[in-house]
């Protein structure tokens, strides 16, 4: 009996050993981060750019939302889309990729609040996530809170990465 428990006690730390092991060879591979670097990096720039051009009809955007205060949605629109510019360039380009990620996944909060809190009201708006325009590819705000959920993990596996990063400008920049 006693010799049973020792061996399944054995054969569960070695389970959870493998696991935690994988866990942390995915944790920190170098590859993965650079991969969600560069696809949370050129997602947030891509949706950055039209907002920035349009500003008036990112404002719109908010303004449907139905959340914010009148006096308030004229600066959210100017905001919001420079600080995905600047966080999706410092990710891109490796330039304090932790604290750029804590910047993102700030603004993917923020984004995950305000779709379920509208999908809770049963409000129905456009998200302006990549356009203010009302036709083309549009999602509704299940997909769009699951996509941002997706985000939210490559931004997590960003700022808990340890390893050495690849393509990193603010490493090159301290060698020198």
């Amino acid at each position: 009996m006693c010799g049973f428990s020792s061996t399944a006690s054995r054969a569960g730390k070695r389970k959870g050993t493998r696991l935690s092991n994988l866990r942390q060879s995915i944790g920190n591979n170098s590859w993965i981060e650079l991969t969600a670097r560069w696809i949370l990096g050129l997602t947030f720039i891509y949706a950055s750019a039209y907002k920035i051009v349009s500003p008036a009809d990112f404002a719109k955007i908010v303004y449907g939302y139905g959340l914010f205060p009148t006096g308030l949605i004229n600066l959210i629109a100017i905001i919001i889309p420079f600080l995905e510019l600047v966080g999706g360039l410092a990710l891109l380009l490796g330039f304090y990729p932790r604290s750029a990620a804590v910047i993102i996944n700030a603004l993917l909060l923020a984004f995950i609040t305000v779709l379920a809190i509208n999908l809770i009201r049963g409000h129905e708006f456009n998200c302006g996530c990549f356009s203010a325009a009302q036709d083309g590819y549009s999602s509704s705000s299940e997909v769009t809170i699951v996509r941002d959920i997706i985000y939210f993990v490559f931004g997590t596996q960003i700022v808990l990465f340890e390893g050495n990063r690849r393509s990193c400008f603010g490493r090159l920049i301290s060698r020198h």
